[in-house]
């Protein structure tokens, strides 16, 4: 952003990472990575894909355990294990990109208001320059 010709500091990074690099630097590139930043779009899209891939393993265990609130629901909670921890990393690395602790996930506790806090802090611009957490996530991913 220019503002009478001068540049303007924002927390974005310089270009929005795409759907296919979140979901791919989450899962391969920080799978359990707790330090650094991550960048809204990285978080939003992360969040946004175990939404549909958890629709075939709640198809699956219907379809084999029954349609009940008794049946069990194996398969999705092999799923959400196996997603917790990186969904854990991109979050706490989110609130790092804030100038925030992780331990601000425990804020959920409170009911209600602890969660409409969490989705501000995961909604708000990042830091624009470097903080005790690391760079100014770029959004490029690294090429091995």
């Amino acid at each position: 952003m220019v503002v009478l010709d001068t540049p303007q500091m924002t927390g974005r990074p310089a270009q929005m990472m795409s759907f296919m690099d979140a979901v791919k630097n989450v899962l391969l590139n920080n799978y359990v990575n707790f330090d650094g930043r991550a960048s809204r779009s990285e978080y939003w899209w992360w969040l946004l894909a175990t939404i549909p891939m958890s629709f075939p393993f709640f198809i699956l265990d219907v379809i084999v355990f029954g349609w009940g609130i008794e049946d069990p629901t194996w398969f999705q909670n092999i799923f959400t294990v196996a997603i917790l921890l990186p969904g854990l990393g991109v979050a706490i690395r989110r609130l790092h990109d804030s100038g925030r602790s992780g331990w601000w996930l425990l804020i959920t506790i409170i009911p209600c208001v602890g969660l409409i806090v969490l989705i501000v802090f995961m909604a708000q611009d990042g830091e624009p320059y470097p903080n005790a957490y690391g760079e100014v996530p770029t959004n490029i991913l690294p090429t091995d």
